[in-house]
């Protein structure tokens, strides 16, 4: 490949936010992806467009945002286990025009391959992958192709926590930071180790792909690229535009074009990962697409990243959120909603059951009791450099109502 047809190699993680020893987590044990950054530049202010997988990964495959293409909700495609005889409810149906930006690649003759994850909301059009299989693989190109690989641990999802899946752990749970909002008990202390076990996993994954590059003589022209679907599957963390649900991990090595061992301020969406892709393949960005170059020679600062959560399985809800470096503003477009919706799925979680046991004992203790407000304000707006845990919502605070207007 030409330096206008670099390899691309995207590594995907599930409910990751950034707890990586690059990003300066002394619990974790990422030696591949720390290693990956050493070489890279790391974006610290990388976020997704909603606190949830299926959502964002439509606006990830799409380059534009869920909400315009009708993939807002989560979730549009499943079975209804409680009656199977129901058909699946639905697909999201993007506009006419709107492709999968794959589909940009495989006409400029890429080759593309996903392993294997999709989870867009709708079925991937058979137009858009070379190979989509367990076994998909750069490897499996034609001779002389540039590849677009995409690789999906799956290891660190939400789930995770969930005891019977890691029985085992490793991480000490006395070492783990608890966030402030969250209660500090042995139960979620021990789901938070796991989630670390998770990611160390994950990070040996990484090792083997970046370790299969190397082999085959292709680290030097492929661009790599690590981030998340959203942030941490934790309470308030997940399904939220709170930092904790959209703050995530982004790192692009690009040999002899990315300086290594760098970091930047810059502010990135994950809307902005596909048209990223396609510049730096010599791929024209088509004009209905939201997201802008991050990296490379179309690179486009932004002043603000969105972010939005809608309707939950069968939960509806509207907030819509923008973030500029600083300041965090969200709008609850539903201030009669309490902030637990009824979620199943997520209710499984140790520690929101470890909160919901200590609210009816009235023992949850100042920011634990965020959660169990009846209803929201309409506005909430936070300084994430002096309360990176979004608790002291300064909305009504007078010093700060130019800030709010602007926002």
């Amino acid at each position: 490949p030409t330096n206008t047809h670099p390899n691309i190699l995207w590594i995907s993680l599930e409910d990751t936010s950034p707890r990586f020893g690059c990003y300066g987590d002394p619990v974790a044990h990422t030696p591949n992806i720390d290693r990956l950054a050493a070489g890279g530049c790391r974006y610290p202010n990388a976020f997704s467009t909603s606190g949830v997988c299926a959502p964002s990964r439509a606006a990830i495959i799409t380059g534009m945002y869920q909400s315009a293409i009708g993939a807002q909700h989560m979730r549009t495609r499943h079975t209804n286990e409680h009656a199977p005889e129901l058909p699946t409810p639905y697909d999201a149906v993007p506009p006419h025009y709107v492709k999968c930006f794959p589909e940009y690649l495989r006409a400029a003759g890429y080759f593309c391959t996903n392993n294997a994850k999709t989870d867009y909301q709708f079925a991937p059009p058979i137009t858009t992958w070379d190979e989509l299989s367990n076994e998909a693989h750069w490897r499996n190109r034609p001779e002389g192709a540039p590849f677009f690989a995409v690789f999906n641990p799956t290891v660190t999802h939400e789930s995770g926590m969930w005891p019977e899946k890691r029985p085992e752990i490793t991480t000490d749970p006395n070492a783990v930071a608890v966030p402030p909002y969250l209660p500090d008990t042995p139960k979620t202390r021990i789901a938070i180790a796991r989630l670390y076990d998770n990611l160390a996993e994950a990070d040996q994954r990484v090792g083997e792909l970046l370790g299969q590059l190397e082999e085959d003589g292709l680290a030097g022209n492929t661009i790599v690229m690590l981030w998340s679907d959203h942030g941490a599957g934790l309470p308030r963390g997940k399904r939220w535009p709170y930092d904790a649900g959209i703050r995530i991990p982004l790192i692009v090595r690009w040999p002899g074009e990315i300086e290594p061992g760098t970091e930047t301020d810059q502010l990135v969406s994950m809307v902005d990962l596909g048209p990223t892709v396609l510049s730096l393949c010599g791929v024209d960005i088509p004009s209905h697409m939201h997201g802008q170059p991050f990296v490379g020679p179309q690179k486009a600062e932004r002043d603000y990243i969105y972010a939005l959560r809608d309707r939950f399985d069968e939960s509806y809800d509207m907030m819509r959120a923008v973030r500029d470096k600083r300041y965090k503003y969200i709008r609850n477009y539903h201030p009669e909603n309490p902030y637990l919706l009824w979620i199943p799925y997520r209710n499984r979680h140790p520690i929101l059951e470890e909160m919901w046991r200590l609210h009816l004992a009235d023992k949850l203790e100042g920011p634990q009791k965020i959660m169990f407000q009846t209803h929201r304000p309409v506005d909430e707006l936070y300084d994430t450099e002096k309360d990176p845990f979004e608790i002291h919502n300064l909305a009504n605070d007078p010093a700060h109502t130019d800030t709010l207007i602007t926002m």
